[in-house]
């Protein structure tokens, strides 16, 4: 018998994540520990009459090929996958760790290099209906110091929210930042100042990634003025970087510290042009995630919390004949808690939250 929560996600994810309809191409791709998810998202296509196929990835396989690949084979671009972006309507990722530390004695560079490399392939499938989700695995309740069953419930009611009341808060506060000038951030070892004119805010209910629960645009490329020190450790490729702390100057990270893992956060750093430039600016709003689990899915919609992307921006943040946006093959979310440190968010010189909390209706 498959689990009721389940049922709802797969149908979360192929109805309203991706709408998808008779005829689509669809490339379901995951981990083979989420099977059940998997199953019951293809079984969904198919009664849609869509043309789906699944690509199951095998742990270690990954960890083999950056351990051991050779210059010409990180620079090798994979035409087949960009036709393959290029032919698919929909594109559906369902992750289930077995080990979030896999990269952490990988080579930095190869990383970076790679990430680059792939950098077209992944713009191509940001303009196609698209998700990501993560399956609940050992791996994951670990890191969130849960048990198995503790993390599934975790994840299945951030992911199983009720949208009516939360999207209505989150498409108030979208219109409240498309309204907005600028942005400054203000708490412990922090005084962040940014322009989001001529952006354009999001706040898609489970659309992109899932679970959903901010609002998010983009600074202009420039405008960061100021500092901010992060609260938690931002995580990538199995690296964990503590304590990072950054300087702007016309929107340019110039200097850039971390308490541990210096040396991998200088190499995503250096990725490129735009990887010293931010591309995001999001603010957490989702009721059932209290707590950081070293899971950016999560982490990123804490009520209370903000994030920054050091990279690119997404394109549905860039309005029309614009180019103040970033662009960068680095997308790289950090998260800073304004409930543990204090400190306060204004809109155009208005204070609007403090202390993790509004002090505005919503």
């Amino acid at each position: 018998m498959v689990d009721e929560r389940i049922m709802k996600t797969a149908k979360l994810l192929v109805e309203h994540s991706t709408k998808v309809k008779k005829g689509d191409k669809v490339v379901i791709s995951g981990d083979s520990d989420a099977a059940p998810l998997i199953k019951e998202v293809y079984r969904l296509c198919v009664k849609k009459g869509a043309f789906a196929s699944v690509k199951i990835g095998i742990p270690g396989l990954s960890y083999i090929f950056f351990k051991n690949a050779q210059k010409h084979q990180l620079e090798y671009f994979p035409q087949i996958a960009m036709l393959e972006s290029k032919q698919t309507d929909v594109f559906i990722g369902i992750g289930a760790d077995y080990n979030t530390r896999e990269f952490t004695n990988v080579d930095h560079k190869k990383l970076a290099i790679k990430s680059k490399v792939m950098d077209p392939i992944s713009k191509v499938r940001l303009s196609k209906r698209w998700c990501g989700i993560d399956y609940p695995t050992n791996a994951l309740a670990q890191d969130a110091g849960m048990s198995l069953e503790e993390y599934e419930d975790f994840l299945y009611g951030a992911v199983l929210v009720n949208p009516k009341k939360l999207s209505v808060k989150l498409k108030n506060l979208e219109k409240l930042l498309n309204k907005t000038k600028k942005v400054r951030l203000v708490g412990k070892d922090t005084d962040l100042t940014f322009s989001i004119m001529g952006m354009k805010a999001k706040s898609e209910y489970a659309i992109y990634n899932v679970p959903d629960g901010e609002a998010f645009t983009a600074p202009e490329k420039y405008s960061v003025e100021g500092h901010i020190k992060f609260t938690y450790p931002a995580i990538r490729a199995g690296n964990e970087v503590e304590g990072i702390y950054l300087e702007f100057k016309k929107g340019k990270i110039v200097k850039a510290t971390a308490e541990k893992n210096q040396k991998f956060l200088d190499a995503m750093l250096d990725m490129d042009k735009g990887s010293r430039y931010l591309g995001e600016f999001g603010i957490g709003m989702n009721p059932k995630i209290t707590k950081f689990t070293k899971n950016l899915l999560f982490d990123e919609k804490i009520g209370g919390t903000i994030h920054l992307a050091i990279g690119m921006a997404y394109p549905e943040n860039i309005r029309e004949n614009k180019k103040n946006g970033n662009d960068s093959a680095l997308h790289w979310d950090i998260v800073k808690d304004f409930r543990k440190e204090g400190g306060e968010i204004y809109f155009d010189n208005k204070v609007v939250q403090k202390n993790g909390k509004w002090t505005i209706k919503l």
